[in-house]
């Protein structure tokens, strides 16, 4: 098996680098855990009633930041292994797979994992060996709760709807994973491992870093700068995908949330402004990480659901969730009215 990661290596990198948490007492610590984990049943509830998706039970953990970060390197691990004999047909990785080395590699996975150790509240993990855990950051979420001035209760719980809508989609939606995955196959299937094409590829992702350090505020894409044509095209589905679960996650979050969340109205307010919020150096690692297309996809994707649910209602909006081919296009995802035609008339 081809081994372009020091997996190791990598989960001591993101160790040494993550920053600390929030000053907690033991007593204070064991209070977050254990509410964390009653308010993510709680919020289960809610989420079925509200999307009328009878979700399968599966494993929540509440975890720290180095917890975080390990049980997405044994993910990443688990999925991107196969892929790199795909991609080097099970052989050697080639002069440029030698220079850069598996110990660089995992420098830059440890490095990357550290920094989204701190932003990340919570997360539904499919890559593990089952069908996926529900994990939830406790001291992101405390921390975050502090800087907001929210109230604990209404805040956790707030999180947990996010959290548990995601592993509704994944656990109520029988085929979602297994298709999700393929997608993951195809991309690799769609790249090209030459040297010279890697080599290129390389050039145009430093250079497209530059270019963000410029301009954090651009569009600019390290994703674009190193795949290949096919390789986008599947991007564009995955990214639709992505856009539609985020999407849905916020639009479910907000729409309980009046109903058992006090402060949600202050909380979303506050919330958004500290996403937008930033330095310019945590600009231009939020964009050469990815995190600013994740930011996008929470709005683009909640206008879209919010539009269409609108427009048929939510039973009917969960026909979305019938097949592959009841997905929403990225040029739907603009235009819910065209999906709703597609999918719903």
């Amino acid at each position: 098996m081809t081994q372009f990661v020091d997996w190791e290596l990598a989960a001591r990198t993101a160790r040494a680098l993550g920053k600390t948490g929030p000053a907690v007492t033991f007593e204070e610590a064991a209070s977050v855990v254990s509410d964390l984990r009653r308010l993510a049943d709680e919020a289960a509830g809610h989420v079925a009633a509200f999307t009328g998706m009878e979700a399968r039970p599966s494993p929540v953990r509440v975890v720290d930041r180095p917890d975080w970060a390990q049980a997405n390197i044994d993910g990443l691990q688990r999925v991107l292994s196969p892929l790199a004999d795909k991609l080097t047909g099970n052989g050697d990785p080639g002069p440029l797979g030698r220079v850069i080395g598996t110990r660089v590699t995992a420098v830059q996975a440890g490095t990357v994992l550290a920094y989204l150790s701190g932003k990340v509240l919570g997360q539904y993990e499919i890559f593990g060996a089952d069908s996926g855990q529900l994990l939830l950051i406790a001291p992101n979420i405390l921390d975050t709760e502090r800087r907001l001035g929210a109230d604990p209760h209404d805040f956790r719980l707030w999180v947990c709807l996010h959290e548990v809508t995601h592993r509704t989609q994944f656990t109520a939606v029988p085929w979602l994973r297994e298709h999700f995955m393929g997608e993951i196959n195809a991309f690799a299937a769609a790249g090209d491992a030459q040297d010279e094409a890697w080599a290129e590829r390389a050039r145009r992702a430093m250079s497209t870093i530059a270019d963000a350090a410029r301009d954090p505020d651009g569009r600019t894409s390290v994703i674009d700068a190193v795949t290949t044509d096919a390789q986008r095209e599947v991007i564009g589905r995955i990214t639709a995908l992505m856009t539609l679960l985020e999407g849905h996650a916020e639009y479910v979050m907000d729409g309980v949330g009046p109903e058992v969340i006090g402060s949600v109205a202050e909380i979303r307010q506050r919330f958004n402004k500290r996403r937008g919020g930033g330095n310019p150096l945590e600009k231009v690692v939020r964009k050469i990480l990815g995190v600013d297309v994740k930011l996008r996809q929470y709005a683009e994707g909640r206008a879209f659901v919010e539009t269409a649910v609108e427009a048929v209602g939510m039973p009917t909006f969960n026909r979305v969730w019938t097949s592959p081919d009841t997905l929403p296009t990225l040029d739907e995802l603009a235009d819910p009215h065209a999906w709703v035609q597609r999918v719903c008339v």
